[in-house]
Formats: structure tokens, C-alpha cells, sequence
């Protein structure tokens, strides 16, 4: 599926502030950048810093007053639907040290706090057939209730209330495969279809010696999403980090098919 993304950003900063932005498609062998532009304006250096590597691309800038960053990109997706539930689990003593850090509660993802829960209801599932359990858990058990939380709101918090937007079903999603000894990240992502137009959080697993992933919202298809990041959880996919004070003007995403 080829797909055309056009995303703008426009704050207004009263002092110089660093930013690091993570708007930018990853570079992966299931998803192909055809094209990709990254404008700023209202930056104190000649170009933004890029940093990262090509699967989790960001970049440094200082903002100053009225700032515009727009980004446009066609991206060929060759991935396509997958059935999740009939994946092997990979053997944990064969992981790697980049993978690992998955496995470990951080932040948002409590997944220490839940794993009594998690060895309860998820108990003697293994693999693909354990994490498409945990998703249908999710999907029936918490509600998609937009304004439900805020930026604290964490995956306890989502699993007492049962309700949240992408991010929370994300967030609760990895706690829950992590509890289960299975390594799991959030990821960004540009998402077709999805109402309203905007940045999307999805799960990945690791699952039979691969990244795999998953909407737990059940908002978009796999094979209708952009990747952009990756990371324990939000607090490393955020699109936008100001290390200062930030003024929102106007923010847009917009996700076309174009086959």
C-alpha cells in the first residue's frame, strides 16, 4: 500500500528552547521511504541535527519564536495482515541486548504491579496465543473514551478505569505481554483511516525472532500504518519534545492512500 503523509506543527516559543522532534518514517524492511521532506522554520540553527538511527529517526533543533515544522513523505508499507496467534515465543535466553530492555517495567508500563493479574487470567497461553488473548482482553474490558486521560495516566491507572484513547490500550497492552515474559514496545505511527487524523500509538512484540505489530485500539489496519518510532513507551515516542515552555498554534496529520 503506498501511502502520502503531510504533517504540520506550529508553536510559538517566548525564549530559544532545544526540541527534538520524532515525525520522521523509519527505515524498515517492511515499510520503503520513496520520498520524505522535513521543513522548520523558526529554528536558530541553519538545519535541524538529525540523531538516531534509520528504525527511530529524531531530530535536534533550538526554537525561537513562531515555529513551523512540516513533513511530507510517500511511503510504500509491504506489510500486510497477520495472525498473531499462531507465532512461537522466542526463547528468552537467546535475546539480544537490544531486545531485552522490553522484557523490564519502565514508566508507563507497570508491569510488575499487574503481573499477579496477568498470571491469573492469562495463565498456561504461551506465544502469539498469549498476546492475541491479552488484545482481546484489552479490546472487550476498556472503553475508547477520548479526553479519558492525560499525559500522567499511566497503564494501572487505564487498567482501573478501563477507559483511554490509543496510547492508554497501548500502554496496557505492553504491561500485560511484559508481565507475561514476552518483550514488548510502544511505537508511533501514521495511520490510515484512523478519526480524527492524528499520531497513532500501537504495540510491537516480540514474537518468533521478530518485531510484530499490533493496534490493540483496533482503530487502524497494520498494513495502513507508518511507523515512526519505537521505544519503552511514550516517554520515547513522544513526536515532539520541548525542553521548555511551548505555546500549541495548530497541529495536523493527514494519512492518503494513493494506490
Amino acid at each position: 500500500m503506498r501511502l502520502s503523509i503531510a504533517a504540520v506543527l506550529e508553536y510559538g516559543y517566548s525564549a530559544p528552547t532545544d526540541v527534538l522532534l520524532a515525525i520522521e518514517a523509519a527505515s524498515l524492511p517492511d515499510q520503503e521511504i520513496v520520498e520524505q521532506q522535513l521543513t522548520i522554520i523558526g529554528i536558530g540553527t541553519p538545519a535541524a541535527i538529525k540523531c538516531g538511527e534509520p528504525a527511530n529517526p529524531r531530530s535536534w533543533c533550538t526554537a525561537q519564536g513562531d515555529f513551523v515544522a512540516r513533513y511530507h513523505a510517500i511511503i510504500d508499507v509491504k506489510r500486510g495482515p497477520e495472525t498473531i496467534a499462531g507465532l512461537a515465543a522466542s526463547p528468552r535466553t537467546g535475546m539480544t541486548s537490544d531486545v531485552i530492555p522490553y522484557l523490564f517495567p519502565s514508566r508507563y508500563c507497570e508491569a510488575d504491579r499487574l503481573e499477579s493479574f496477568a498470571m491469573s487470567e492469562f495463565g498456561g497461553l504461551t506465544g502469539g496465543a498469549l498476546v492475541a488473548a491479552i488484545v482481546a482482553w484489552v479490546g472487550t474490558h476498556v472503553a475508547y473514551v477520548a479526553g479519558a486521560s492525560n499525559t500522567a495516566t499511566s497503564a494501572v491507572d487505564t487498567f482501573l478505569s478501563r477507559k483511554g484513547v490509543c496510547r492508554d490500550f497501548a500502554h496496557l497492552t505492553a504491561t500485560l505481554v511484559r508481565a507475561m515474559g514476552i518483550p514488548a514496545r510502544l511505537a508511533s505511527a501514521y495511520a490510515w483511516r484512523v478519526t480524527p487524523p492524528d499520531f497513532h500509538a500501537v504495540v510491537e512484540v516480540w514474537l518468533d525472532g521478530n518485531w510484530r505489530m499490533i493496534d490493540p485500539s483496533g482503530l487502524a489496519l497494520i498494513e495502513g500504518m507508518v511507523r515512526i518510532a519505537a521505544g519503552r513507551d511514550a516517554t520515547d515516542i513522544a513526536f515532539m519534545t520541548s525542553f521548555g515552555i511551548a505555546e500549541l498554534r495548530n497541529q495536523t496529520v493527514q494519512v492518503d492512500r494513493l494506490d
